[in-house]
């Protein structure tokens, strides 16, 4: 496809993908004997075991730790699965040992508060979960699921034809919906724990993670032709509702006969 000037991304979200790809691929320099993928799938791989791990330590065999269970362990089990089947080449960046902490440290260690505060009963005695919230976070997080699962798989078949816009599918009104479901599935377990320090690391991670990344692939996106009405009629992260009449390049039309 045809390129076009490329426009620049805002400056803090330049300087958060640098500090994101330092403290992630490059810290302390050295060695890099492991990929991003590899730290990436041992922590969500691994989480099944973790939370089963916390429910035998604290003898919380309570349904909404078997629902966390489930729904969080699933959800790792997924990724794998998602990582075999048709793997994100970003993730496989060599990293530093240092490098390899620090993800772990700064984003995919916090992730496994949440199951702590609801397992370990730290939070003081409180009555379960209702049947309600359950039902809502099972519901968020199946959706959530499918979003990012689908979002990654057309962009990655889509993408083996070559670099393009994405604009139809689950790219057709929003242009992250794989961000948008990973935000919905960790939603759930947030919402599970019924606590605000999950919500807290989330913030951090949407914020100093999701959201500088989904900008700085607007700026790269901004090269191809029909960007700009691409834009226009889609949200950066919730799906636009509202049609917006577009022109989006193409296939050529077949000759006449």
């Amino acid at each position: 496809m045809p390129q076009t000037e490329r426009q620049a991304a805002p400056v803090p979200a330049r300087w958060l993908g640098r500090f994101a790809q330092t403290m992630s691929q490059d810290f302390l320099g050295g060695p890099r004997p492991l990929r991003l993928s590899t730290v990436i799938n041992l922590q969500k791989g691994g989480t099944a075991l973790f939370v089963g791990a916390l429910m035998l330590a604290y003898r919380n065999g309570s349904t909404e730790a078997w629902v966390y269970l489930a729904l969080h362990g699933s959800y790792g089990l997924a990724w794998i699965m998602k990582h075999l089947a048709f793997r994100d080449r970003r993730f496989d960046a060599p990293v530093t040992a240092g490098g390899a902490v620090m993800t772990v440290a700064l984003v995919l260690g916090p992730y496994w508060l949440a199951p702590w505060l609801l397992v370990s009963g730290v939070l003081g005695p409180r009555p379960e979960a209702g049947a309600p919230l359950l039902g809502a976070a099972i519901a968020l997080h199946t959706l959530g699921l499918a979003a990012m699962l689908g979002a990654d798989a057309q962009k990655r078949f889509q993408l083996e034809a070559g670099p393009r816009l994405l604009t139809g599918g689950m790219f057709a009104r929003t242009r992250n919906p794989n961000y948008l479901g990973e935000m919905m599935i960790y939603g759930a377990y947030a919402l599970l724990t019924r606590h605000w320090l999950p919500w807290l690391v989330l913030a951090w991670v949407w914020g100093a993670v999701f959201v500088p990344n989904m900008l700085l692939k607007d700026a790269s996106l901004s090269r191809y032709p029909g960007w700009d009405a691409y834009r226009a009629a889609t949200g950066l992260l919730f799906p636009r509702l509202t049609p917006v009449p577009r022109t989006v390049p193409g296939p050529a039309p077949a000759p006449p006969a």
